[in-house]
């Protein structure tokens, strides 16, 4: 994907687009930046998988674990906030 912005549609007389604030903006391409790595990451790991097959269960931790560890970021972060 390309890191470049699309270039503005200036042919078609479509409505002009409202520009963002600047602070605005540059959250906006750092969520943008966040989201690719993200995918990036997903993408390894389910071509690992493709290359390599599946892991062994015994190295696998349980989706019970992993919910309660994120049950547990997220309740921590709440009271951080309160």
């Amino acid at each position: 994907m390309s890191e470049q912005p699309l270039p503005a549609d200036t042919t078609s007389g479509a409505a002009v687009r409202q520009q963002l604030a600047p602070a605005a903006a540059e959250e906006l391409r750092k969520f943008a930046a966040r989201t690719r790595a993200d995918a990036e990451r997903y993408a390894a790991v389910l071509e690992d998988i493709a290359a390599n097959g599946l892991p062994a269960v015994e190295e696998c931790t349980p989706w019970e674990d992993l919910r309660e560890q994120h049950l547990a970021r997220l309740a921590a972060q709440r009271s951080a906030v309160a």
